[in-house]
């Protein structure tokens, strides 16, 4: 059974590296720290919420690769 923190702490955990990525390279672009830290903020909670359903989705709805094996592949 896969609680729905799960979830929302995998969401998290990957936005955290993904708004670090934006920051990063909307500062790049831009040449402004404050800029890039902004669109890494705003990234950060809109994609967050976003991931977590995609996530919620394909946990209920999609089977693909889904086996009825004990063991997982990796």
């Amino acid at each position: 059974m896969i609680l729905k923190r799960r979830h929302w702490a995998k969401a998290i955990s990957w936005r955290v590296i993904g708004s670090l990525d934006s920051l990063v390279v909307a500062w790049i672009v831009t040449g402004s720290f404050e800029i890039g830290a902004i669109l890494g903020g705003v990234k950060f909670f809109t994609a967050t919420i976003l991931y977590y359903f995609h996530e919620r989705v394909w946990y209920k709805y999609i089977k693909f690769g889904i086996t009825n094996k004990q063991s997982e592949d990796i």
